[in-house]
């Protein structure tokens, strides 16, 4: 159990028969009455999100998520395969599942698949990828000194803006959190 008071980031709980994901959270203490938790919560199974106000003193059970690393295999056009590891059963995921995810993941790649109660409702790709520029328009000479950015497809078919000097075939480090270009390889 855990009582909203020690919610944070992250904290996954069971209330009214769903499972949810804190995504933002604020400890509010009005000068005038009781204290309040103003929370995002993300339904982890429907991705649908709500705000909710908690009591402080409101008390939730924790909902185990496991984790597992899998390894993405291929899209046939409606599902995504993805294959254990360690057992080597394949496991096919809707797109729904997979949205954020799939941007940064390439054929063969590793990515973290998260289960409730056996179930997969959704896939983590890794914190940093380096993915191969498949399309961008060249930089104009001169113009560096402003830090100026152009638009890039990578080989996963996103798009993300890079700094001038990135040319067709050159592999960048994206951080998939933030979908920022980080560095060239």
């Amino acid at each position: 159990m855990i009582s909203a008071g020690d919610f944070r980031k992250g904290i996954t709980f069971e209330m009214e028969g769903d499972v949810y994901q804190i995504i933002d959270f604020q400890h509010v203490k009005p000068g005038k009455g009781a204290a309040f938790v103003r929370t995002k919560i993300k339904n982890v199974m429907t991705g649908a999100i709500r705000d909710v106000t908690f009591n402080p003193n409101d008390r939730y059970p924790l909902a185990r998520i496991e984790t597992k690393e899998m390894q993405y295999l291929y899209n046939d056009g409606i599902l995504y395969y993805f294959m254990d590891n360690e057992t080597y059963e394949q496991l096919p995921l809707e797109k729904e599942q997979v949205k954020e995810a799939i941007h940064y993941i390439k054929e063969n790649d590793n990515a973290i698949i998260r289960f409730y109660e056996g179930r997969p409702f959704e896939v983590v790709a890794p914190n940093f990828v380096e993915l191969t520029v498949t399309h961008t328009e060249p930089g104009v000479k001169g113009d560096t000194a402003t830090g100026a950015t152009k638009p890039a497809t990578l080989e996963t078919g996103t798009t993300l803006n890079v700094p001038l000097f990135i040319n067709i075939g050159d592999v960048i480090k994206v951080d998939t959190r933030t979908g920022e270009y980080l560095s060239r390889v």
